[in-house]
């Protein structure tokens, strides 16, 4: 009976670890994300805890929902507007992921992510449908509660939307490769080389993006680059790291974003990013699944050839067993003269019966 309970005390301090870890990073994630606000000081272009708790789902299960609770409600209890409306927008912030995860699963996704039906189970029910119930609760709830003029519905909506749904895109991604992360056993310096130079080059590319010149579309070749040569571990990091350079620029009204209006701003921003995300998960994907499926015409072949060899090889058994007539070299005894198995032929039969009716010398 102790041993039973302290294996119960250990899987419930286990599972209330992974609560605290996930509250935690939700709560610091959400913290980065509202430095770059758009809307009243909580509706931000990219969610980064949306990503975080859609992956905490896939990887961990349902179980540390309260985790997704709990960094929610500690995030919005210091924004306001009022303790309804924080309750309201916790709920939304908790359902929102559950449904994502509810969805995927409900598709058999895959966290390795090296098939287009995940990648595009990914995108379309984990973020865009997923997160409508966030980004609905909250808004309802900032409207409401009188936090938000009624006819800031609909912006306000968008950028909450389509923050939630890119923080999926750009996060989930990189926590489903890190979660599968290890180091490799022989891999060439030129890989760490190019892995290295890719690094340096989506940096300087990032800073051009946050400039005065409109040059985000810079960022495709390296995205390109990133999948066709690291699959979905360099795609992904790559991804999340234009996304935050144009979120920057954005921020500072620098290059594209320079001279628009709020709106303006949100469509060029969220259609860079979904563009760039939908990029590395759809190109990563494809590879992937390119990929396996050389494998497996590699091991078919592979079962064909040794299945071949097999039969060669046993043919050729058969061939020694025989004599040069054709006739096996043992005699099984049998009255019908089969040796080894192999009848004889018809001119051996009719020999063998001349010779018995043939009169012996001797009478």
């Amino acid at each position: 009976m102790s041993v039973a309970w302290r294996e119960r005390l250990r899987s419930g301090g286990s599972a209330a670890l992974e609560v605290c870890v996930v509250a935690a990073l939700y709560y610091g994630s959400a913290r980065l994300g509202l430095l770059q606000e758009l809307v009243r000081g909580q509706v931000t272009p990219v969610w980064p805890p949306s990503g975080i708790a859609v992956a905490a789902l896939l990887l961990r299960g349902p179980r540390v929902w309260p985790g997704i609770t709990l960094g929610a409600f500690l995030v919005n209890i210091t924004l306001g507007p009022s303790v309804p409306a924080v309750l309201a927008i916790t709920a939304g912030n908790t359902l929102a992921p559950l449904c994502s995860y509810a969805l995927l699963r409900r598709t058999g996704f895959r966290e390795e992510l090296d098939r287009l039906r995940d990648a595009l189970a990914l995108i379309f029910l984990g973020a865009f449908t997923g997160m409508l119930l966030s980004s609905t609760t909250g808004t309802a709830a900032l409207v409401i509660s009188g936090a938000l003029a009624p006819d800031r519905f609909w912006p306000t909506w968008t950028v909450w939307w389509t923050g939630d749904a890119t923080g999926v895109l750009v996060v989930t991604p990189v926590l489903l490769v890190l979660a599968r992360a290890h180091r490799p056993g022989d891999v060439a310096p030129v890989r760490w080389a190019e892995g290295l130079l890719l690094a340096v080059a989506t940096v300087c590319v990032g800073f051009l993006e946050a400039g005065r010149a409109p040059l985000l579309f810079l960022a495709f070749p390296l995205l390109f680059w990133a999948a066709f040569r690291f699959r979905l571990a360099g795609a992904a990091p790559c991804a999340l790291a234009v996304s935050a350079f144009a979120i920057v620029a954005a921020a500072r009204r620098s290059g594209p974003f320079a001279g628009h209006d709020l709106v303006t701003r949100m469509i060029t921003l969220q259609a860079f990013n979904g563009s760039a995300a939908l990029t590395a998960l759809l190109l990563a994907a494809v590879l992937g699944e390119r990929a396996e499926s050389q494998l497996e015409i590699e091991r078919a072949c592979r079962q064909l050839a040794s299945m071949v060899a097999e039969i060669t090889t046993g043919d050729h058994h058969a061939l020694h067993a025989r004599g040069p007539d054709g006739v096996a070299g043992e005699d099984t005894g049998k009255d019908d003269g089969a040796g080894a198995g192999e009848p004889r032929s018809e001119e051996r039969r009719a020999e063998e019966r001349r010779t018995r009716q043939r009169p012996s010398p001797h009478r």
